[in-house]
């Protein structure tokens, strides 16, 4: 019998950056209207919390 899927996984996924993975780094960059690096940059410094990384970058 297959598990019920809940929003629990992907809600606590979309309050992270992957400073890894490629397409999430790219789709933080358009939204911020920042390069790729800035979001790296971000991500190493503040945490992969989306609202801390957000933060960071406006900072700058």
């Amino acid at each position: 019998m297959p598990k019920t899927q809940t929003s629990r996984g992907r809600v606590q996924d979309r309050a992270r950056v992957a400073g890894g993975q490629d397409h999430e780094v790219k789709y933080e960059a358009e939204k911020e209207g920042v390069s790729k690096d800035t979001v790296k940059k971000a991500v190493k410094s503040a945490g992969n919390s989306r609202k801390k990384v957000e933060a960071e970058i406006s900072r700058h």
